[in-house]
């Protein structure tokens, strides 16, 4: 049963999303207003916050992107594909991408086909520039538009690759042998070179929702019941107006008290109906930096089987381990909104108190287990895997006061996806929001002008705001895409 709740008052403590995998509590616990907005704006001098401002005016105004007229977004073949090694990736490791990159090559324009090396300590602005590329426009022949990121954050910094997403497809492997690398890279080729897609035409929709928790309460009735039944739950649904109704797909969803571990595993093993698409709203488990299974069960998605605040076991969540050999994962592009569902930082990108100073998240930054599983799965893997590196939080879902909300990142990204759309390509308006929040951001800053001067409350959320859409990011090939026509009916 759904039961309304009034819409969260701004003057409400800040809950910060994702569940500790060891207590069952709040990773962190919320935080009231006063201290919030002394994190946002202090009151005296503040070395951290004097930090913060000149660092965000590197970032430009407004980042756009153009490509040339001959190099159409949606065809890698023409805006190009490129592939970025760490300067420190073994031969092996290069070796085991060498039948994609091959793939690719042998569709791709001669001179929109590159393999890149990434320095160690580079910005993302310093690696174009090292390769020709113009700043705010993207040239195929110097750096493609699609890139494949290849190896974790330690090599190549999560920083590098939100900054180059502003006017790039980026995508990411992360794998921990040359083994896992070559079964992805085969597997992206069997996909698009098979007689037939391995899919059906489904997308699956799961979405817990557990009771007094105001963070799944708005993903659950907000999010998933509106991309799924064309309304909020407080609404009547209208199937008519969905994304699967309009592109010809058939949907399933399991909201609520159906949002179990079974029926998620059951969607991921596919011994009957094997999904397209996959989309999963929940909180995601974390573990403290010297948790030993921090490495492994960090992102897991906790289902609807937790019992609740205090509670936690393995039971209660579907993590990396629960994917047997058997799972049917070919072709699927799945989408979890999940704290830490992609990775996790090192340090913590939204501290909440005055120092702005706390224990590290991880004791070096890393790529989630359970996409990583899914993608080089021996029995074929996943296309890619779209989600959130750090928290996720509700104002991807419900803006600064705004009373509705606003799903058109998620709504358009997922259409392109089912459409057909390459994956890397189909995360532009997550990239749009974040740059229209930096912008306000910039503003605020501008000692230039006395207009667009923020509160502290709303520069504590604009600037949450801005961080939480910059940490989508893909893993895996951000040129993939579902073979939209080749789609098995239902059986």
């Amino acid at each position: 049963m759904n039961v309304e709740r009034p819409i969260p008052s701004p003057e409400d403590p800040l809950i910060l999303n994702g569940i500790d995998g060891v207590t069952g509590q709040y990773l962190v616990p919320p935080i009231e207003l006063p201290a919030a907005a002394e994190v946002a704006e202090p009151r005296g001098e503040a070395a951290y916050f004097e930090a913060w401002k000149k660092w965000l005016e590197f970032l430009p105004m407004r980042v756009s992107f153009g490509l040339p007229p001959d190099a159409p977004p949606e065809d890698y073949t023409q805006s190009g594909w490129g592939v970025v090694f760490a300067a420190s990736a073994s031969d092996e490791l290069r070796k085991s991408l060498e039948p994609l990159i091959a793939h690719r090559r042998a569709r791709a324009e001669t001179d929109r086909l590159h393999v890149l090396t990434y320095q160690a300590g580079e910005t993302a602005h310093q690696f174009l520039e090292r390769y020709g590329a113009p700043i705010g426009d993207v040239e195929p022949t110097a750096v493609p538009y699609y890139l494949l990121l290849v190896g974790g954050p330690d090599v190549i910094p999560f920083d590098v690759q939100h900054s180059l997403s502003l006017s790039y497809a980026v995508g990411r492997l992360s794998f921990d042998t040359p083994a896992e690398y070559a079964r992805y890279a085969d597997s992206v080729v069997a996909y698009e070179t098979g007689d037939s897609a391995p899919n059906h035409r489904q997308v699956s929709w799961w979405g817990p929702k557990h009771p007094g928790d105001r963070s799944t309460e708005l993903s659950a009735d907000s999010l998933v019941t509106a991309l799924a039944r064309g309304a909020p739950a407080d609404q009547a649904p209208q199937p008519a107006k969905t994304v699967a109704a309009k592109l010809r797909y058939a949907s399933r969803d399991a909201i609520e008290d159906d949002a179990t571990r079974e029926w998620l595993l059951s969607a991921l093993h596919g011994h009957e109906v094997r999904p397209a698409v996959l989309f999963t709203a929940s909180h995601g488990v974390g573990f403290k930096a010297n948790d030993p299974l921090q490495l492994t069960k960090q992102g897991a998605l906790l289902s609807q089987d937790w019992s609740g605040f205090g509670a936690m076991a393995p039971a209660h969540y579907v993590a990396a381990s629960d994917i047997q050999d058997d799972a049917r994962l070919h072709g699927l592009v799945a989408f979890f909104f999940a704290c830490f569902g992609m990775g996790t930082p090192a340090h913590d990108e939204f501290p909440m108190n005055a120092t702005r100073s706390g224990e590290a998240l991880a004791s070096a930054p890393f790529v989630a287990a359970l996409p990583r599983r899914l993608l080089a799965h021996p029995n074929g893997g996943a296309l890619a895997v779209i989600g959130h590196v750090e928290r996720a939080w509700g104002f991807s879902i419900r803006p600064l006061q705004m009373t509705q909300t606003t799903l058109h990142p998620f709504r358009n990204t997922l259409w392109k996806i089912m459409a057909g759309m390459p994956v890397g390509h189909a995360l532009r308006d997550f990239r749009d929001r974040f740059s229209a929040a930096n912008n306000i951001l910039l503003t605020h800053l501008d000692a230039n002008t006395s207009n667009g001067k923020l509160q502290p409350r709303e520069l504590l959320h604009r600037w949450i705001e801005r961080n939480d859409a910059r940490n989508y990011v893909v893993l895996g090939d951000p040129a993939v895409s579902i073979r939209h026509n080749d789609l098995q009916a239902l059986p």
